[in-house]
């Protein structure tokens, strides 16, 4: 089944998990899920610092877990490409630990679609085996956490110059 705005609307387990609509998106729907993640960020960033973005990934990781499992019901699929709150967590976890400036928003961007999508050991072996909405929350977290790695490398190449 593909999410459709009507079932995004019915539930708002949907409206999360359907990442506020991004999810729809024809072509790409993690990448738009992605991008959801920034103006929570913006928001979160303006009030509190990465203290708040760190708080809100905590809290869409826990939202996700909870709509998840039933948009996954409602759709028959247990990991359809529309559900993005997984990225939506992931992605604010990595800006919460990226300084706050447009070149290193884009990095962490690339970085964290290019994780996401290829799957290194062991992401992949999660992806596979990590089933239920832990799971599909797990292995973007895993690709969080290689871009995160590859973040704190490149600043410390930086520094160290």
């Amino acid at each position: 089944m593909k999410p459709t705005r009507q079932l995004l609307l019915s539930h708002p387990a949907h409206l999360i998990s359907l990442g506020f609509g991004s999810g729809l998106a024809p072509r790409a729907p993690g990448t738009f899920g992605t991008l959801a993640a920034l103006p929570i960020f913006w928001i979160a960033h303006a009030v509190g610092g990465a203290g708040a973005v760190l708080v809100m990934a905590v809290l869409a990781f826990a939202a996700g877990m909870w709509s998840v499992e039933r948009t996954s019901r409602a759709l028959g699929v247990a990991d359809h490409s529309g559900i993005v709150i997984d990225e939506i967590a992931a992605f604010l976890l990595v800006l919460a630990l990226t300084p706050f400036t447009l070149l290193w928003t884009a990095f962490a961007f690339a970085l964290f679609r290019l994780f996401d999508i290829w799957k290194p050991w062991p992401i992949s072996v999660a992806d596979a085996h990590v089933k239920g909405a832990f799971g599909v929350m797990f292995d973007d977290l895993l690709a969080a956490i290689y871009a995160i790695g590859v973040i704190l490398l490149v600043q410390s190449l930086i520094v160290a110059r």
